[in-house]
C-alpha cells in the first residue's frame, strides 16, 4: 500500500493574527522551529511514501525540502475542506492507496503518531490518533472513503468519523496534541 503524509497549512491563521501574531501562523516559532517545519519533520520522520504540503495563504514552497510535493489551495478561504480535497485529488491521481493528514499547528505531534497511524490495519478504512484516550490527528483515510470526505466547509476527516464511527480505529499514540491558535499558545508552549 502506497501512503501519502498530508500536512494541511492553508489557512490564514485568523484568530492567531486577531491575538496578536505577527507572522502567519505556519511560520511562527514553537521551541526553536516554525510550526511548518515541525510538521514537515513529523510526517517525513515517518518513512510514508510520498509527502505533502498543502499551503494557500501564505507561499510555503520554500520551507519543503526537496522531495515533498507542495499543493496549493486557491480555494484556501472556503475552509479546510477545500485543502483536505486538493491533496485527497493529487493523491488518487498519484495513486496513493490512503493518506495521513495533520494539520501545520500540532508541534507536539511527532513522527512516531505519523507511523503508528499510517501502520494501522486497512480495516476499518479510518485511523485516527489518541492520546490518552482523546482522539486527534493524525488521521488516515483509505482510498475507500475518500469520496465521503467534506468537500466544503471548515472541517475534516472529523465530520467523516462523527458520522461513520463503524469505520473507523482508534490508534493509541504518544505526543501532546495541542494546538497553536494564538499568541497565548505559542507562548505557552515555547
Amino acid at each position: 500500500m502506497t501512503v501519502a503524509g498530508v500536512v494541511l497549512a492553508a489557512g490564514s491563521g485568523s484568530r492567531f493574527a486577531a491575538s496578536g501574531g505577527a507572522l502567519p501562523k505556519a511560520l511562527a516559532v514553537v521551541r526553536g522551529t516554525a510550526l511548518v517545519d515541525h510538521a514537515l519533520r513529523a510526517a517525513t520522520g515517518a518513512g510514508l511514501d510520498e509527502v505533502l504540503l498543502v499551503d494557500g495563504a501564505v507561499d510555503l514552497t520554500d520551507r519543503a525540502a526537496p522531495g515533498i510535493v507542495v499543493l496549493h489551495n486557491p480555494r484556501w478561504a472556503d475552509g479546510l475542506a477545500t485543502s483536505l480535497q486538493v491533496a485527497l485529488a493529487y493523491a488518487e491521481a498519484a495513486d496513493h492507496l490512503a493518506v495521513v493528514v495533520g494539520p501545520v499547528d500540532q508541534p507536539g505531534v511527532g513522527a512516531e503518531a505519523w507511523r503508528a497511524v499510517a501502520a494501522a490495519p486497512d480495516e476499518p478504512p479510518v485511523a485516527v490518533a489518541t492520546y490518552d484516550g482523546r482522539r486527534a490527528n493524525p488521521v488516515r483515510l483509505a482510498r475507500a472513503v475518500w469520496h465521503l470526505v467534506p468537500t466544503s466547509g471548515d472541517v475534516g476527516a472529523r465530520a467523516l468519523m462523527l458520522e461513520r464511527p463503524d469505520l473507523v480505529r482508534e490508534v493509541p499514540c504518544t505526543g501532546e496534541p495541542w494546538d497553536v491558535d494564538t499568541m497565548e499558545d505559542l507562548e505557552r508552549w515555547s
